[in-house]
Parts: C-alpha cells; sequence; structure tokens
C-alpha cells in the first residue's frame, strides 16, 4: 500500500483532514474522538513496520483494534 493511498482511506474512513506536506510526510488531524495527529510517509510502498506504526497510532486514537481500523480501510 502507498502512503497517498493510506492517507487517502484515512480521510475517508475516518474523518482526518490532510493538514500539510513537509517533503515526503504527509501530516493528517482529526478532531474526533479527540485530537490527533499523525504522519504519513508519502511513498510508493510502505515498509509493514511503518504501516503497523500508522496504524497502532489510529487505533489508540480512535478507541479501536488494528483488525477494525483494517476493516473500514477496506471498505
Amino acid at each position: 500500500m502507498s502512503g497517498r493511498r493510506l492517507a487517502k482511506a484515512l480521510e475517508k474512513a475516518f474523518g482526518y483532514n490532510r493538514v500539510h506536506q513537509v517533503g515526503s510526510h504527509i501530516i493528517l488531524q482529526a478532531d474526533t474522538p479527540r485530537r490527533h495527529r499523525i504522519c504519513v510517509p508519502d511513498h510508493k510502498i510502505l515498509r509493514i513496520g511503518t504501516l503497523n506504526a500508522v496504524l497502532r497510532c489510529v487505533s489508540e486514537a480512535q478507541g479501536l483494534t488494528k483488525e477494525n481500523i483494517l476493516t473500514q480501510l477496506s471498505k
């Protein structure tokens, strides 16, 4: 999965908004259920560890499990 595709999926599924981009890093922010910012590398293919770290941060901020996050992103 590319970083750009992950960022778009997070925007669609969880209401993240693109705040800005610094170099090859996309900064996303969500205000619900609490304010949360996350940095997603804009790489053609994300490494599995990077993808796992992003999903872990999103799951903690949203109060969901990583499996639920993946389910929402695959819709």
